[in-house]
């Protein structure tokens, strides 16, 4: 195998395939239809049932090739915890370049050759080099609050942040978007939804910076705003699937959310397909997907709140030990102790929090580590009091506690999208499903490097048919035509 043919790995998280197939069809999505007709197509299976249906799960699956039983990361942010080497660092291992951009619960190995930006939600991974950090803070910060109206950032995080990108690959068409947004919103009080779009521009002109910089043999680029598109704005997209009503107001603001989530990586794929040309190698993969979800309508749909402020929260509560709090996703944070006393502790408090006969948070333990997320799903009264168990004491619930936007009416599917683009192997579309397991063994036959013992999975690659040289230099001049 030509070792020369560099591997860019699109992680494009949770995108489905019949939505995807839709907007093509509709002729909404031409890169994407562009790279899918260039591409052996299969369709992936997770091969995990809920609770082991998360993005957090299957990512580290693809990237280390063995399944949750054995890699046994559960949960987000918890990425240092892999045992098994994942795909860069086989091929760091095999003395070539990486560069790893955004990848979910990615761990590296100490004097990797290349560049390693750990996803937005990492508290326990470190960015290599330091010279990542201003960026690594600053979208961190606006990810991991990105449901709060005060982000917590200082003049001194946004300079250091536009020095960064200054010297990394900042693009004026971005300059210009981040401007237009926030006049946009200016004008309208509505669409700070869609800032995630500009996150991932950002993302981008860092990605191709440092893509041409370090000319990796095998670089990862992870986007992650469709998927939280299609889990909160499903319902505005077909509305005739659920039973609640739908107010005027939010079907017009969100009705066509999901499409332009789709649209923005579409124009994102353009750019990289310009970047990397027609002599790299391209693996797209979402690891799952997502479908309507219908399983809380009877309640009233499913709605989640998140605190407005933590330290508010953890003094109610009555924790007076020191603490450490890292938003995850969503209403989701870790709430990390200084050890397993005042962990135990801190359970118990938290656990003591009540909403009528309703805990009002799910807690899980591990160490001196709590994994902690407000436990009510359905809409709570306006008038609902916070109370502290066997105790007299109690507060507004909205005192301490707000809805995230949109609730959710996107749910998990075990579906996913792998498009294989090699410039010496002839498209096709494969029906039947392949497990992830597939996907390392595959990348690293493509790079000519042997697979670990310990990956069970078996290499695609021997599926993919040859190109004739023939009909491969028609294809390069018919490129060149278009």
């Amino acid at each position: 195998m030509d070792r020369r043919l560099p591997v860019v790995f699109l992680e494009l998280n949770e995108l489905t395939p019949a939505i995807m197939d839709r907007f093509i069809a509709e002729g909404q999505l031409p890169n994407f239809k562009r790279l899918r007709d260039r591409s052996e197509v299969f369709t992936t299976d997770a091969e995990e049932p809920p609770p082991y249906l998360e993005p957090w799960i299957q990512w580290v699956t693809v990237h280390t090739g063995v399944p949750y039983s054995e890699h046994g990361v559960y949960r987000l942010s918890e990425g240092h915890k892999i045992g098994q080497k994942c795909i860069w660092d086989l091929v760091s291992q095999a003395g070539e370049v990486v560069w790893v951009c955004g990848s979910m619960n990615c761990r590296y190995d100490r004097g990797t050759r290349g560049w390693v930006l750990p996803d937005p939600w990492s508290t326990d991974v470190a960015p290599y080099p330091d010279a990542l950090l201003p960026y690594l803070h600053f979208v961190q910060r606006n990810v991991q609050e990105y449901t709060s109206d005060r982000v917590p950032l200082g003049r001194r995080d946004y300079l250091k942040f536009l020095g960064f990108m200054a010297g990394h690959g900042l693009s004026a068409a971005t300059a210009a978007s981040i401007v237009q947004q926030l006049i946009a919103e200016k004008r309208t009080r509505r669409g700070g939804w869609r800032r995630a779009f500009i996150l991932e521009k950002l993302q981008l002109d860092l990605f191709s910076a440092m893509y041409r910089r370090l000319k990796p043999s095998f670089s990862t680029f992870f986007l992650n705003s469709t998927a939280h598109m299609q889990h909160c704005y499903w319902r505005y997209m077909e509305p005739e699937l659920f039973k609640l009503p739908i107010s005027t107001d939010k079907q017009r603001e969100y009705q066509n959310a999901i499409l332009e989530g789709y649209r923005a990586m579409d124009k994102l794929i353009g750019r990289i397909l310009k970047l990397v040309g027609d002599d790299a190698v391209i693996v797209m993969a979402t690891a799952l997907s997502q479908q309507p979800c219908l399983v809380y309508e009877e309640q009233g749909g499913k709605q989640s709140y998140r605190p407005k402020d933590f330290a508010d929260l953890m003094t109610f509560a009555g924790i007076t030990s020191a603490y450490q709090v890292s938003p995850v996703m969503a209403e989701q944070f870790w709430l990390k102790m200084e050890n397993p006393s005042d962990a135990i502790e801190a359970e118990t408090q938290l656990g003591a929090l009540m909403v009528g006969e309703q805990k009002a948070m799910a807690i899980r333990r591990g160490g001196n580590d709590l994994f902690v997320a407000c436990g009510i799903k359905q809409a709570v009264p306006q008038n609902s009091a916070l109370q502290v168990a066997n105790s007299d004491r109690s507060t507004p619930f909205f005192e301490l506690f707000y809805p995230l936007e949109g609730g959710k009416s996107g749910m998990h599917h075990p579906d996913g999208i792998l498009w294989v683009r090699h410039p010496q192997r002839a498209p096709a579309a494969h029906g039947e499903k392949v497990g992830l397991l597939t996907v390392a063994p595959t990348i690293l036959d493509v790079l000519g490097i042997e697979k670990p013992e310990y990956m069970k999975g078996t290499s695609l690659y021997s599926r993919v048919t040859p190109v004739s040289p023939r009909t491969r230099e028609a294809e390069v001049a018919q490129r060149k035509s278009a």
